[in-house]
């Protein structure tokens, strides 16, 4: 264990850990672009189910699905990685996923059962930060798996609001393109939510094995 008993936080991946270099940086444009899809959600959910203005709707899922692809390019290729956007930025993909899912199924956008079965991962994994605390690690980083899953629903939403709202040769190509978007991203979703909980138990059995051979050392 490192000095001052800080945790390392290994890579999703099952490979070596390979940590990305985050700064304290703060103010820093994919920061900002993450926190700009944050404040997003409440007014997606406006448009969507109170003013039921369809047009605005897709037009923030399609600058946030945006948003989720240039923070990242951003932040690798300027070197703009920070611990606060380690976490601002899968927390905005998370709540978008979870707000627009919740949203579409109550406008019949898509059955109740898809969203159930997106959102349940979420539930299930959710179990997996008690034993993560235990063992002193925070949230693991997000897998690839995870961010290209993300990269589907949030390509797929617009599409399927399109198609669900008009009825034009357009989103009659939006139709088909969404649903095989939205199929693809949930099947990664849980791929990666399985390699998730992978990497949890490997945690903690490497921690286990470590304390008991710690303990019989110095017995």
């Amino acid at each position: 264990m490192p000095a001052g008993g800080a945790r390392r936080r290994p890579v999703v991946d099952g490979t070596a850990a390979a940590l990305v270099p985050a700064t304290d940086r703060v103010l820093t444009v994919p920061n900002v672009l993450s926190a700009l899809r944050l404040v997003g959600v409440p007014v997606f959910l406006y448009c969507l189910l109170v003013t039921e203005s369809d047009g605005w709707a897709l037009t923030i899922l399609i600058v946030s699905g945006w948003t989720d692809y240039f923070d990242g390019k951003i932040a690798r290729q300027y070197g703009l990685t920070s611990r606060v956007g380690q976490i601002l930025d899968p927390l905005a993909d998370r709540l978008y996923v979870v707000s627009t899912l919740v949203a579409f199924a109550a406008r019949d956008v898509v059955p109740w059962w898809l969203s159930a079965a997106i959102l349940l991962r979420d539930v299930l994994l959710a179990f997996t930060l008690p034993a993560l605390r235990r063992h002193r690690y925070g949230p693991l980083p997000v897998h690839f798996l995870g961010k290209a899953a993300t990269f589907n629903l949030l390509y797929a939403f617009p599409m399927l609001l399109a198609a669900h709202s008009w009825d034009n040769w357009f989103t009659a190509v939006c139709r088909p393109l969404g649903w095989a978007f939205v199929t693809w991203g949930t099947a990664l979703y849980w791929w990666a939510g399985v390699l998730y909980a992978v990497q949890v138990r490997r945690l903690v059995a490497d921690d286990r094995r470590a304390g008991l051979e710690t303990t019989g050392a110095r017995a």
